[in-house]
């Protein structure tokens, strides 16, 4: 399955402005029209996704997957004229996209971002070359995104250790072979040290700009997901329709009940 994590915190919807001048594509759904517009700088994602709506790709496919105060999900090429419940969001074309994560680019209401396959299996953050979401998103106070902080900065941390360790892996077992419990406690204190001083070298911390702030404490998104999925493109008119969407019962599987089917066109 293609998805996403979500990070509990304290939330109220926000709304943020916008005008339909600089669409690319607009894609049409029965509740309304929703204009987007992709940015240059995220060129692999950007051709990608104006060569499948060229093509048609997208006609018919559902957002098959809806959560209000967070996205909702489309581009799975097996909800074609699937069957109701079926479970999706497994479906994909034959290649991946290399992620393209920007730190101009965030989890804002109205984002939109390329779904990917999460854990060990894809270090490299590489994208679905066509399952997508928009952000429909919370407003976060300033003590939640302290913590969410706290909690990326601790799993970088942890994530370089576990790269260390399994580095050192033949040295650290030698130690445990030898009862040596001093040697290998100083061997992973050093190993320790040197993670520290790889994150300050390569200012690998973490940390919001005065501008997330800003926007995640009045208008929303979904902070959590910064840093680990590509922000490609954002809404520039319809809103309205992606609430609407999201507010849409759905099962089990957070698939609406009623089928909210696609179209997306080009405009330039």
């Amino acid at each position: 399955m293609l998805f996403l994590f979500l990070l509990v915190a304290g939330f109220s919807c926000g709304n943020a402005k916008q005008t339909g001048g600089d669409a690319d594509a607009v894609i049409k759904t029965p509740y309304g029209d929703i204009k987007i517009k992709l940015y240059e700088k995220t060129g692999e994602h950007r051709n990608n996704f104006e060569k499948l709506i060229k093509e048609g790709f997208y006609d018919d496919l559902l957002f098959h997957r809806v959560i209000q105060n967070f996205m909702i999900q489309g581009g799975d090429p097996d909800s074609k004229n699937a069957e109701q419940g079926q479970r999706l969001g497994g479906g994909s074309l034959e290649y991946t996209l290399p992620a393209e994560i920007l730190p101009e680019y965030y989890h804002k209401r109205g984002a939109i971002a390329a779904a990917r396959r999460g854990g060990p299996s894809n270090p490299e953050k590489r994208s679905s070359s066509s399952q997508f979401y928009i952000v429909q998103g919370r407003t976060f106070s300033g003590g939640a995104l302290d913590t969410l902080e706290m909690a990326k900065n601790q799993q970088l941390l942890n994530d370089l250790m576990r790269e260390q360790i399994t580095a050192a892996q033949a040295e650290i077992e030698q130690y445990r072979a030898n009862n040596d419990r001093d040697g290998f406690n100083r061997r992973v204190a050093e190993i320790r040290e040197q993670v520290d001083s790889l994150i300050d070298a390569r200012g690998l911390g973490f940390k919001f700009t005065n501008e997330q702030r800003e926007i995640y404490t009045t208008i929303g998104g979904y902070p959590s997901l910064d840093g680990d999925y590509t922000v490609f493109g954002e809404v520039v008119e319809g809103m309205d329709v992606v609430d609407k969407i999201a507010a849409m019962e759905t099962d089990s599987h957070d698939r609406p009940v009623q089928d909210v089917k696609m179209e997306i066109v080009w405009l330039k």
